[in-house]
């Protein structure tokens, strides 16, 4: 159980009606997450902001941004995460086999140079301490741009703010991303749910 009670949905500052909106057109739910934070209207405002931004169209597709905020979440060990980002992820037309084998993206003929380089980078992101390299950027620059690295980058980083907000809050995982993540990630990674 969520460790702060969050609103419901009908019970949140009117300000966030299309921050909720926003989530509910990407996710299919409003998350916890983002209700929890609401007891700070103003702290919920600027994190969907920045998820929007960071998670909406851009430079980048959107499945890979998925996958790398999956291998960043899985890294963290923030379950919530995991589960959230490998359902959009699917949702978004990746293969369920690219989640199921996300840590062999060196050696797995599912992932091309490009999402290699990518993951590898969210892996090493994530860490604490962080392990990213010159290296690791040297390999991300042979396939993305500048623009493109930065969207990468802003994903890791939001996930290690939502990773370290549901771990710390013991956010309470949804029905529908904890079925999928049960039905899927479960049988094929080990997943267990550890949040709620």
């Amino acid at each position: 159980m969520t460790r702060i009670t969050p609103f419901a949905t009908d019970e949140v500052d009117p300000s966030l009606q299309e921050a909720m909106a926003k989530q509910r057109r990407s996710l299919g739910l409003v998350p916890e997450s983002l209700l929890t934070m609401a007891h700070r209207p103003e702290i919920a405002s600027a994190w969907a902001s920045l998820a929007s931004a960071i998670a909406g169209p851009g430079t980048v597709d959107g499945g890979l941004k998925q996958l790398v905020a999956y291998v960043a979440s899985a890294t963290h060990g923030c379950r919530y995460c995991q589960a959230h980002s490998a359902h959009s992820a699917e949702r978004l037309g990746v293969d369920p086999d690219k989640l199921y084998h996300a840590f062999e993206y060196d050696t797995s003929d599912l992932f091309s140079e490009a999402e290699r380089a990518a993951l590898s980078l969210a892996h090493a992101g994530a860490l604490v301490p962080n392990e990213a390299t010159d290296e690791h950027f040297a390999r991300m620059k042979a396939s993305f741009t500048d623009e493109q690295i930065v969207e990468i980058v802003a994903v890791i980083a939001m996930f290690g703010y939502l990773n370290r907000w549901n771990d710390t809050m013991a956010t309470t995982l949804e029905d529908e991303p904890r079925t999928w993540a049960t039905d899927h990630l479960a049988p094929n990674t080990g997943w267990a749910v550890n949040a709620g």
